[in-house]
């Protein structure tokens, strides 16, 4: 398996954000993609990532492969990476290792111990969803942040297709009216209210994802999880789903 990327940012961002919410993971390589399902141990938050063959310009997959590595030294290597460095893996599996090199100005090259980790067959739920929001990420992480001030939990419905997003504190409380227009969609079946809350702790981490892409697409229900998908065309695609806030907890 030899796998070369001219765009490190495309590994580098997600790994960034998968690793401080898993320790170990197993990738999962076919003649498509790489792939990784990771769930953080409080089971809040999942996240699925998706980087395509389309991605590499070099990719060399004869048959699939699971690999499981150590993300905090996969993300301490991929740290070093700079933006035009070229970044080429490459499967040792008799020294049962995954080579990284890191070639720009110069060829840095690191050799990372793969890990055995039990198979719990983890698998993407299938989640069935009333409402589909497309909108700018800029505009939703902005909205997150805002709501950040006042409170630790984010409220987000939608009535009369509008997308709200409101936090309340002990004191204070924010909201935000998004309307569709040339940035935002909104698809709904039926005219009944949807509404749900989540963790903002969660949605600040995850967010940082946008840095790819200027388009989220969110999906949720009432008291339901809810699916934030990020895609850059025949690139990735980044998929989080984060579990809802009862009320008591």
């Amino acid at each position: 398996m030899k796998l070369t990327l001219t765009e490190p940012r495309f590994l580098k961002e997600p790994i960034a954000i998968i690793s401080e919410l898993v320790t170990d993971v197993k990738f999962k390589v076919n003649k498509d993609k790489i792939e990784l399902v990771a769930m953080d141990p409080a089971n809040v938050a999942m996240i699925n990532f998706k980087l395509l063959a389309s991605a590499f310009v070099e990719y060399d997959v004869e048959d699939d492969k699971t690999i499981g590595i150590n993300l905090e030294h996969f993300r301490n290597v991929l740290r070093r990476a700079k933006p035009t460095d070229t970044v080429t893996l490459v499967l040792d599996e008799e020294k049962n290792r995954l080579t990284i090199q890191l070639k720009g100005e110069s060829t840095r090259t690191f050799r990372l111990a793969l890990i055995d980790i039990e198979d719990t067959g983890q698998k993407v739920p299938e989640l069935k969803f009333p409402l589909t929001i497309e909108t700018s990420t800029m505009l939703f992480d902005e909205a997150v942040e805002d709501m950040d001030i006042v409170s630790e939990s984010i409220l987000f419905s939608v009535d009369n297709q509008k997308f709200y997003i409101k936090a309340s504190g002990t004191t204070n409380n924010a909201s935000i009216e998004i309307t569709t227009d040339d940035e935002t969609t909104i698809t709904t079946e039926g005219d009944a209210k949807i509404e749900s809350r989540y963790s903002i702790e969660y949605l600040k981490k995850l967010i940082r994802i946008s840095r790819l892409t200027d388009t989220v697409v969110v999906k949720f229900n009432n008291d339901y999880p809810l699916m934030l998908e990020y895609n850059v065309l025949n690139k990735l695609q980044f998929r989080v789903i984060l579990a809802p806030r009862v009320a008591n907890d």
